[in-house]
Parts: C-alpha cells; structure tokens; sequence
C-alpha cells in the first residue's frame, strides 16, 4: 500500500475510532450487525471496523447482513465472493420487497420511502432473531447533514440522523461509527480499494429530488466557502437549547424563577438615565 493511502487509511481508523469513543457505540462482547448494501459507504464502514477489530481492546464480533429485495438484474454472486473472499462471518436475507414497492407505489412516483422502510423492517427482524444488539449503519457526515436541511425545508423539523440511536420499540440500537467522516474521504478511500460496487439504480426508482436538491446546495456552498459543511456539523454537536424556540426543549416558563434578584447601584441607575 502506498503511503498516500495508509495515511487516507489512518484518518478514517481516528475519525470513526472518536465516534465511538465519543458515543459508547461498542462495548465488550458486542455482536454487531454491520449491514452491507454493495455502496462505498457501506463497504468502507465494514472495512474500517474490521481493521479496528484486530487492535481494539474490546472484543467484539461483525457480521456483514445483505438484503437481497430482488430487484430486477441485482448481482447476487458479488457480496457473497466480495466476503468470502475476505473471509468474514455473512448473511444474505432474500425477500422480495422490490414486488411490494412496486404494486404499492403509483408508476413515476419515488419508490425510496417504502423502500427503506420495508428494508429497514426486515433487518431489525433478522438482529432480533439473531442475537445482534447493535445494528451498524454507514451514514457519513454528510449525509447527517443533508438530513438536517430535508427536515428543516420539507418537515418543519430541526433534527438530523444521531451516531446512536434507540429505535422507537427499544429493541434495537444503531450507531453510524462513520458519522464524522465526510463524503469525499469515503469516495478515495473506497476508489482505492476498488470495492465491487454495486449502483442502487438497479430498481429504476427515481433519484430522491429533495435530498438530490440538498446535496447539491451544500457541495456549492463547500465550493463557495471551504469547511461550511464541517461547520455545519459542529454546529449539531454543539446544541443551545436556551437560545432556540422550543418550550419542551428548555423551560423558558421558569425562567423567572432562576432570576438572580440584587440591589441596583447608583452606576446602574446612571446607565439607565
């Protein structure tokens, strides 16, 4: 390997080995379900916690999970020789959600809501059945990001996706340990491990405009001004909750009770004069 690349190599390693450190992702004795979609997101977060596995002073054990939903000319032999070939513990689940999408969704509308929805449903079925506790998903920095604008023009919401989430029938937790990576690092690094790629247009499904719209705001606003979007970011990890406007986040109805009471001087009074 050259250096250029074990450097590109060892930037990842610190940046998701933080993300897990900053937000307890994995414990000792964890058995994690890292799901592999054939995208350079996924099979960099797999390559990065299998390097990791081997230094770690945790133990802990990763099995790659497809979801095979039968779409229409989908490789089926790529991941299963892509893994063997690594010689990493894998599961292929088969079900058909493609058909579903299909005869649910009204042809020329997006097929990627439902989509994710029934393929997130199956993969938290197959943890459960499994004995995975944690469910690792390869969601970047900018695709954090990216979430928080579509929930801000499109819901109503300031919100984003977390590095570790309890889903909503508490039996499952994610954690996305490439949450402080960005995009670009992601593209070299799989470029120059040449992962067999495997494009989510198989289904013919139109791209996701919103989210297509977003994205290309924020990469004008990188190109207009270098490191808004590492700002942007930060600006999540850093949350003032009394400087926002929501009651159920900070209790601005007590406000009064906290005010500290004292005796105004005469340069108080000359100030205000």
């Amino acid at each position: 390997m050259s250096s250029t690349f074990n450097k590109l190599q060892a930037q990842l390693r610190g940046s998701v080995g933080k993300a897990i450190g900053d937000y307890a992702m994995i414990a000792n004795g964890d058995r994690i379900m890292v799901c592999l979609s054939g995208g350079k997101d996924s099979y960099t977060l797999l390559d990065i916690l299998l390097s990791l596995q081997r230094s770690a002073p945790l133990s802990f054990e990763l099995t790659a999970v497809n979801l095979d939903q039968k779409q229409p000319g989908f490789p089926a032999h790529v991941l299963p020789n892509y893994l063997e070939g690594l010689g990493v513990p894998y599961r292929i689940i088969e079900q058909d959600t493609y058909a579903v999408v299909k005869r649910v969704i009204p042809e020329g509308k997006t097929m990627c809501g439902l989509c994710s929805r029934l393929r997130r449903g199956a993969l938290y079925r197959f943890a459960a059945e499994n004995g995975m506790n944690k469910i690792a998903l390869g969601h970047h920095r900018d695709d954090i990001v990216e979430t928080l604008f579509l929930n801000m023009f499109f819901g109503g919401k300031l919100k984003a996706m977390p590095p570790k989430l309890l889903s909503e029938d508490r039996r499952h937790v994610v954690i996305r340990p490439l949450c402080y990576v960005p995009e670009r690092l992601i593209a070299r690094y799989a470029t120059a491990r040449a992962f067999p790629i495997i494009p989510c247009t198989l289904c013919g499904s139109q791209a996701n405009l919103q989210r297509g719209a977003v994205k290309a705001m924020l990469r004008q606003w990188e190109q207009d001004f270098p490191g808004r979007i590492e700002s942007i970011f930060s600006s999540i990890c850093n949350i003032a909750g009394s400087q926002l406007a929501d009651p159920k986040l900070f209790d601005f109805a007590g406000l009064e009770g906290r005010r500290e009471v004292c005796a105004m001087t005469d340069a108080d009074e000359d100030a205000l004069a």
